[in-house]
């Protein structure tokens, strides 16, 4: 039975604390196992490596291969269907124009006291991307960390995904031709994190290690967080869906299964100001989960996740939805800009009724890569950025630094610094 509130019950703030608070990361206490991997990999680099993979995989390296060819990418690439083939370009076509906005720009200026201050952009030298493989194989995520790599002027991009048995999705191997990956490794796990991070005899290290995992996948990024740049540490799947009784309950009931499906911790939470359509999204809900290839793990997320909250009106339901700051967030309102001008935290925002979050999954543009666990509140989705670090510099001249030195002289020596105070004192009139 879906959990249902209403701001009118006695209990509501309670209620949606809870709801708020949930953990619903995995059980596992993976910390103390990660921690030993990575020891290991630092300390025996490629021959951890293959029995990691020979103990989880199921394959040995030296016979299957460490790599996959470039030659291997673009037969997969081939061997799919024009539509499928087309899709995927399309995709990575809106994402690398959607990206290409993000470049910053570097600045250079002389202020009044005539020091000249600035800023200037560069990209890492290597980013190092994770694609899981298995059931959770999706290209869509390649494309979304491989490109803005590319946009932001990596060189050197690693990949790193398991093969279990030995096997590997085809679509990601189209997927990396497209996106032009030319070093692909055959390991996975928090092992394949840390060699990314120190580098083996056959894998050189990278700056920056991007891309979705498992849970010892995240608690490895986690741990080796200063040892290399992460995006973000992802946990489960979640939307939040804002919707009046003018909507079809089905899209709404397929736009919340499209989370629940992902995972069995995933969580999808509608807010509507109808009680009568919330009575026929759940409904809607519980006739389309049946015809899921996914339902078991719909339905497991769902039930033990999944909520339906009926609030007086939809303004109401605002200070909620930031609360939750949820990792995407659907407006499906006549005028969702009035609504969306009162959020203040969320990863990514679909307005209006025709933007099903799922379009954002795949061929919209931005990034699908985004902060969960209301992490929102104090981080974004992946970006050029999480690519790039800025360097700033400082001239002066004489007219400059007599005019602002004697200040720093000043607060060097109230600090207890004198050498501080010195360099620049010597440098005065």
């Amino acid at each position: 039975m879906t959990f249902r509130l209403s701001t009118t019950d006695s209990d509501f703030a309670a209620a949606f604390a809870a709801l708020v608070d949930a953990r619903r990361e995995a059980d596992e206490d993976v910390s103390r196992d990660v921690a030993a991997i990575l020891k290991r990999v630092r300390a025996e680099g490629d021959a951890a490596l293959a029995d990691y993979t020979s103990r989880f995989d199921r394959h040995d390296l030296d016979v299957s291969g460490w790599a996959v060819e470039p030659a291997q990418c673009r037969k997969a690439l081939e061997s799919i269907s024009t539509e499928l083939r087309g899709a995927l370009e399309l995709a990575a076509a809106r994402i690398a124009a959607y990206h290409e906005k993000q470049k910053p720009q570097d600045s250079d200026s002389v202020d009044a006291a005539g020091a000249r201050l600035g800023a200037r952009w560069s990209a890492v030298d290597a980013a190092g991307l994770y694609v899981p493989g298995g059931r959770a194989a999706y290209p869509s995520s390649l494309l979304m960390n491989v490109i803005p790599a590319r946009v932001a002027g990596v060189r050197r991009i690693a990949m790193v995904t398991p093969t279990p048995d030995g096997e590997i999705n085809p679509l990601v191997l189209a997927a990396a031709a497209i996106a032009g990956i030319e070093e692909i490794w055959r390991v996975g796990g928090a092992q394949a994190v840390a060699a990314l991070a120190y580098g083996t005899d056959r894998i050189r290290p990278v700056d920056v290690i991007t891309g979705p995992g498992n849970a010892w996948v995240a608690e490895a990024k986690r741990q080796l967080y200063g040892v290399v740049g992460i995006d973000m540490v992802a946990g489960p799947s979640e939307i939040v869906v804002v919707a009046d009784g003018r909507n079809d309950p089905d899209w709404i009931a397929a736009d919340l299964l499209s989370q629940s499906e992902h995972d069995p911790t995933s969580q999808s939470i509608l807010f509507t100001d109808d009680a009568a359509f919330a009575d026929a999204v759940a409904a809607a809900v519980d006739r389309r989960l049946p015809l899921l290839s996914t339902q078991a793990v719909a339905t497991t997320s769902w039930n033990a996740n999944g909520a339906i909250i009926v609030v007086r009106d939809l303004d109401e339901a605002m200070p909620l939805v930031d609360r939750l700051a949820a990792e995407h967030l659907e407006l499906a309102v006549d005028d969702p800009d009035a609504l969306f001008a009162q959020v203040r935290h969320a990863g990514s925002v679909f307005l209006g009724r025709m933007t099903p979050e799922a379009v954002g999954d795949y061929v919209a543009g931005p990034n699908h890569v985004l902060p969960t666990g209301r992490r929102a509140r104090f981080s974004s989705g992946l970006s050029v950025l999480d690519f790039m670090k800025r360097t700033s510099f400082l001239s002066l001249d004489r007219r400059a630094i007599d005019a602002i030195g004697p200040a720093a002289v000043a607060l060097a020596e109230a600090e207890g610094l004198p050498a501080h105070a010195a360099s620049v004192a010597l440098r005065l009139k």
